[in-house]
């Protein structure tokens, strides 16, 4: 049985007070959103290392890439839904354009803001973070991808973007677990068919696998924490090895991993039953997170009934 452990964004938090301790050039530039990103305890900790820019997501960016510049390893916290859009200018030039290390963190990523509305989802950033050359994009699934993920982003000489929810996660991964860029990692095994999966999403794939056993079907299941640089390997291989792929995702369906991993195979040249679990085009249903992807099948017996049709 899983283990329910913290939201992404509180590891993330802490994960920064860690490096912080024993680095004075760490930094953390927010757009009121010290509370929501759960960096109320770094702020006291370290009061000299945060930079508060108010509700400016622009500025936020453009001031981090000049920090960047000058040496500092900055972290950028915003809602994923305001710092991909309203800044994205500033991502693509200031930040991937002028090739400055900085670090974005897009909280309250997918639908985590639910009863709020389509204003506040965060369905888009993928596919267009994804058409920018020189910027890694992560999405981790568990605290110990998200550990793993801010440890790589502090070391990075190159831009990152991490997107984090809110909901307190499952742990889905051994000790003996390895996180590295670009690779993805198998938390469940079965060759009958394979649910890649990415963030939050990861665990809800999880979840009708294990239903799935109890009918004598084996579904493998794939964490792709990496969205760009992809793991075309893995996609490949469960294509040889599985009779069909699903992949989920918490984000629309045009633009994300889905279409990534579906260009990954035409490209190789395989024909497999293939089926992206997303938000489709359309209004975007209100409610709480559970309940918005719940509707569209997202949830561990939607994928599972899902699978069963592939």
């Amino acid at each position: 049985m899983l283990i329910e452990e913290k939201a992404n964004q509180n590891v993330f938090s802490e994960s920064l007070i860690g490096l912080a301790e024993n680095d004075p050039e760490v930094i953390v530039a927010t757009s009121d959103s010290r509370g929501s990103g759960k960096l109320i305890p770094f702020a006291e900790t370290y009061p000299k290392q945060i930079v508060e820019v108010g509700i400016a997501e622009q500025n936020l960016v453009g001031i981090s890439a000049g920090l960047a510049s000058a040496g500092k390893k900055v972290f950028v916290v915003s809602p994923s839904c305001f710092l991909t859009a309203r800044s994205l200018e500033q991502v693509k030039n200031d930040v991937a354009y002028s090739d400055h290390p900085v670090k974005l963190v897009g909280i309250s990523a997918g639908v985590s803001y639910g009863a709020l509305g389509s204003t506040h989802h965060s369905i888009h950033d993928l596919a267009v973070l994804r058409a920018i050359n020189n910027l890694t994009i992560i999405v981790p699934a568990d605290n110990f991808e998200t550990r793993e993920a801010v440890k790589y982003a502090y070391r990075s000489k190159e831009p990152v973007y991490i997107r984090l929810g809110k909901k307190p996660m499952y742990t889905l991964h051994s000790e003996h677990s390895r996180f590295e860029i670009g690779k993805a990692i198998t938390v469940k095994k079965g060759n009958d068919l394979a649910f890649i999966a990415t963030g939050e999403t990861v665990y809800r794939a999880y979840q009708a696998a294990q239903l799935l056993n109890q009918e004598g079907i084996h579904a493998r299941v794939i964490s792709m924490h990496t969205i760009k640089p992809l793991d075309k390997e893995a996609i490949v291989k469960a294509a040889k090895e599985c009779s069909s792929i699903i992949t989920v995702e918490e984000h629309f369906v045009h633009g994300g991993l889905g279409e990534a991993c579906a260009g990954c195979l035409m490209e190789a040249g395989y024909s497999i039953s293939f089926k992206i679990a997303g938000i489709p085009d359309e209004y975007t249903v209100t409610g709480s997170q559970d309940e918005i992807l719940s509707n569209y099948g997202i949830s561990g017996e939607g994928l599972r009934d899902m699978a069963k049709k592939y």
